[in-house]
């Protein structure tokens, strides 16, 4: 009787206890899974995040002033800058290969008079790679064959001097004297580099404006100087970007040496074995030979360049080299 009586007393306190319990564990539970939801996943690695980059209040294309002020010219530098920073893989690559090439294209640009400035074009044409549009311009200052043949560089299928570092930079240098002594102007003749004087020529008469930046143009060219200025901010200011590079991350100049060849040469692979390299190497730095063979029927001088400690080993045109070729090519495509 008297156990029963406990029994009694106890089970509504019990009950109660219980009770709360269970309300101040679902509460924590549930809490506890709102707090889990509402942060960041565990990803191992930091989200990246995007931010927009300062825009200077000045600046300045090859001794001319940019209108920051306006706001379409702010605004397409900004989408330029954007395009470009982000677009990481590239442009780093880009900024590594900048300095090997700037060695050879800086003192061309001042032999010529042309102004610093206009080596950050073959950034923005082609990042340094000896492609081919889908126009048929080629090299890294992208340059259709009728222009390349107008300021005298030679295009066939054995030579195209288009891919020619110090020629076609120098054809390039041609076009821009000629632009500026048109325009006086640098900043409309880099424009014109993309669409050509006839074309710039053209909006100029139509729209009664003289100034780039004043000039409704076609989306390509419209962008194309201020993509030249985003690599120049860029290539100044990487870290401003967000690209962390050493001294040691770029690309140096590999030293050279020239070899004359005035004759034939029957192969070319054979002829890259006579100063111990392979005809890999001596193409990467010849890519302006087209085929494994130079007839050279008219007995032009080339200049064939050769990396600096190879083995000199080439005996007045090896035994073979300059022999009569057979014009006829397996008719695949050139390299």
């Amino acid at each position: 009787m008297k156990k029963n009586w406990l029994k009694k007393s106890i089970s509504p306190v019990f009950y109660i206890f219980s009770g709360i319990v269970l309300v101040v564990t679902m509460l924590a539970i549930q809490s506890f899974s709102e707090k889990e939801n509402t942060e960041e996943p565990v990803t191992g690695r930091p989200v990246q995040v995007a931010t927009p980059f300062v825009i200077p209040d000045e600046l300045i294309f090859a001794g001319e002033r940019v209108p920051l002020e306006n706001f379409d010219t702010r605004e397409s530098l900004d989408r330029e800058l954007l395009v470009n920073a982000y677009w990481h893989s590239r442009t780093l690559l880009v900024l590594k290969k900048s300095r090997r090439y700037f060695s050879t294209i800086e003192p061309i640009l001042k032999e010529y008079g042309i102004p610093e400035d206009f080596k950050y074009i073959p950034m923005a044409e082609s990042g340094f790679d000896f492609t081919v549009s889908p126009a048929g311009a080629c090299g890294i200052w992208q340059l259709l064959e009728n222009t390349a043949k107008e300021y005298g560089l030679e295009v066939n299928h054995e030579v195209d001097e288009r891919y020619h570092l110090e020629k076609s930079t120098e054809a390039a240098c041609k076009f821009f004297l000629a632009s500026y002594k048109q325009y006086n102007n640098w900043t409309l003749a880099a424009a014109s580099y993309n669409v050509g004087r006839k074309g710039i020529q053209y909006q100029i008469d139509r729209q009664q404006v003289s100034n780039y930046y004043d000039l409704l143009l076609n989306d390509e060219t419209a962008r194309y100087v201020f993509r030249i200025l985003a690599f120049k901010l860029i290539s100044q200011n990487p870290q401003e970007f967000g690209f962390q590079l050493k001294k040691d991350d770029y690309y140096p100049p590999i030293p050279l040496y020239d070899v004359k060849v005035d004759t034939s040469i029957s192969n070319i692979a054979q002829f890259a074995v006579c100063f111990s390299i392979n005809y890999k190497i001596l193409k990467i730095f010849n890519p302006w030979l087209r085929e494994n063979f130079l007839t050279n029927k008219a007995g032009k001088t080339y200049i064939i360049k050769i990396p600096e400690g190879s083995k000199r080993s080439y005996p007045e045109l090896a035994a073979g080299m300059n022999a009569d070729i057979n014009d006829e090519s397996d008719g695949g495509n050139p390299q």
